[in-house]
């Protein structure tokens, strides 16, 4: 396969990866703050409970959460496809395997939904966790990811 037309654009196809997965790590932080918020509201009681119910952060979550599932992976693809383009592989390490396992984490954790919609109180601590340990990694590649910008930057 000839990727020579799309040699002029090659070099910038670089940042398009880590733009998008540092504005997602934005995103995540915002879905992990309305996922404490629908917490808030199932512990609460009377009046607080009728404000925060008006919050509607169960949806707010539940889309957030769609978003992410589908972006994240779209952005691991375009990660992968952007790094062969430019070097003809990947390269196997540290950053690529977390990110993959990221991409499962997120996958898993979107399939407990429908369990958790049920009352399944296993389902959702096993959300919660899988969640924080995403935001977890993925704060970890945001600082692995730079390392890799700033090496391709050298070269540029």
């Amino acid at each position: 396969m000839d990727l020579g037309a799309l040699d002029p654009i090659k070099p910038w196809l670089n940042f398009i990866h880590p733009i998008i997965m540092w504005a997602l790590l934005g995103l995540s932080l915002y879905a992990l703050y309305l996922g404490w918020q629908i917490r808030r509201t199932r512990s609460a009681e009377g009046e607080a409970k009728k404000e925060l119910i008006k919050g509607k952060f169960n949806i707010r979550h539940h889309r957030m959460g769609s978003a992410l599932l589908a972006f994240m992976i779209l952005g691991s693809i375009g990660g992968m496809a952007v790094t062969y383009i430019n070097n003809g592989k990947l390269f196997f390490g540290p950053h690529l395997l977390v990110g993959l396992g990221m991409t499962g984490i997120i996958a898993v954790s979107a399939a407990l939904v429908p369990f958790m919609q049920k009352g399944n109180d296993l389902a959702r601590s096993a959300h919660i966790t899988l969640n924080i340990a995403l935001v977890g990694l993925f704060g970890w590649q945001a600082v692995t990811g730079m390392q890799i910008v700033q090496r391709i930057l050298e070269n540029f």
